[in-house]
């Protein structure tokens, strides 16, 4: 169990009432109890796993999975908090495996001779490469820190197998309005880490764009309040009346209109793959100047492109994806700004190119099957006989080897028993094929 610190004499808490002036609003507010966390009852309401498992005090690993400002650090640090451990934070952007390896032999140390249970927080835990994440995993694996790792990046491509498999993936989602809301309100009226201690009033309209431009994001909300309420002089009788101008100014709104990993971004690009599908060149080249304008990386909506091909356009013109990776070629070889008329060039193509879907159409009926015959044998003409003990099984036999026969004499099954005769692709008219 973790020992009690001592009671800060005058000096410290001198010292903690300074180092609070400087701290950001959004670190300030941050809550060390379940009860006045904010969001995530998916995760965290009654009766639920993660709940659960703090009320027992019987962690486990954990990633957090979420969107920047959605509450993965706050979590974090409450679960450590209730579950009476000590805790130790590193960002895997500032750190190596030297660093965690004084982690690892402090708590061990702390294991051995206090019985205190370590749980060891890395924020952007994708950052770390391979070798970085390899090493932190006999630690992880016998016990001597519990590891709570927080990444925006999706964990099934960032972190590795064997350090995922010892870990609960729990998903956290971007916060809405209401949550904003409450959070707002608290940061208002706290006159202890709040800004409680001013009188402040903000305009509707301040506030709608407040908790729209702020993408879900708690803590980009908390900063822009900050500033706004910093910047904003009192009246004569000491209230600070924040203007829609005002907040603006607090939020570069300009900026944040399209915030490259907020909602607006998934929106866009929605628009501009749904105007190519609609064969509406205007709309398609209108979208993609939006993410032009913004700033976005090139070669992601070139990437988008070449899914568009062969997704939509199929079959249909099977030119259309030869098209879609040169563009992506160009544009990973040109870059801003020239490789913006590449992307223009490539977007009117295809939505003037006739769209047939039917590939990949086959292709997710064939999935949902997949996903219920996952442990179908496979056909024993099918399958290759490289021992006698395999032919004496039947393995191969019966197989038509389709260049000796005409295509329908040499026809067979290929799927497995369960599924004979199943069709996946259903031709279309305008099929090449």
């Amino acid at each position: 169990m973790r020992k009690k610190p001592n009671s800060p004499d005058l000096f410290d808490q001198r010292v903690q009432h300074d180092v609070a002036r400087f701290v950001p609003l959004a670190d300030r507010l941050r809550p060390m109890q379940l009860e006045d966390y904010v969001g995530q009852e998916e995760i965290i309401g009654e009766g639920k796993l993660l709940r659960k498992a703090i009320e027992n005090d019987e962690l486990f690993s954990i990633i957090f999975w979420g969107p920047p400002g959605s509450g993965k650090t706050t979590l974090a640090r409450i679960v450590a908090n209730l579950t009476m451990s000590h805790f130790e934070q590193m960002s895997a952007v500032t750190s190596g495996i030297a660093d965690l390896r004084k982690i690892v032999e402090a708590a061990s140390e702390r294991r051995k001779f206090h019985g205190e249970r370590t749980v060891l927080f890395v924020d952007e835990i994708h950052r770390w490469n391979k070798a970085q994440q390899d090493a932190f995993l006999p630690a992880v694996e016998n016990g001597t820190v519990v590891l709570i790792g927080a990444t925006t990046e999706n964990p099934s491509f960032e972190i590795i197998s064997p350090l995922l498999s010892r870990s609960r993936v729990f998903v956290l989602q971007r916060l809405g309005v209401p949550e904003l809301s409450k959070i707002v309100k608290r940061a208002l009226t706290d006159k202890t880490v709040g800004l409680g201690k001013e009188k402040v009033k903000i305009a509707a309209k301040a506030m709608d764009l407040l908790m729209s431009a702020g993408n879900g994001d708690a803590r980009t909300v908390l900063n822009a309040l900050e500033i706004a309420v910093k910047a904003t002089a009192k009246d004569n009788v000491g209230v600070k009346h924040i203007s829609l101008t005002d907040m603006e100014d607090a939020l570069q709104h300009k900026a944040l209109q399209y915030d490259k990993h907020g909602e607006e971004h998934y929106n866009v690009i929605s628009a501009f793959i749904k105007s190519m599908r609609g064969s509406d060149p205007d709309g398609a080249l209108y979208w993609l100047n939006r993410m032009v304008e913004a700033g976005e990386d090139p070669e992601f909506i070139a990437r988008r492109m070449v899914v568009f091909a062969s997704e939509d356009v199929g079959l249909a013109d099977p030119q259309a994806l030869q098209l879609a990776v040169a563009v992506f070629n160009a544009v990973k070889l040109i870059g801003y700004p020239e490789c913006q008329i590449n992307l223009g060039h490539g977007v009117v193509y295809l939505a003037l190119a006739p769209k047939n879907n039917t590939a990949y159409a086959g292709l997710l009926a064939a999935k949902e099957d997949v996903q219920e015959t996952m442990n179908e044998p496979v056909p024993l003409h099918l399958r290759n006989a490289v021992t006698d003990l395999m032919k004496d099984l039947g393995y191969h036999k019966g197989y038509k080897y389709s260049h000796d026969y005409t295509p329908e004499a040499g026809k067979q099954e290929y799927l497995p028993e369960k599924l004979k005769g199943k069709k996946y692709f259903q031709p279309k008219s305008n099929s090449s094929v």
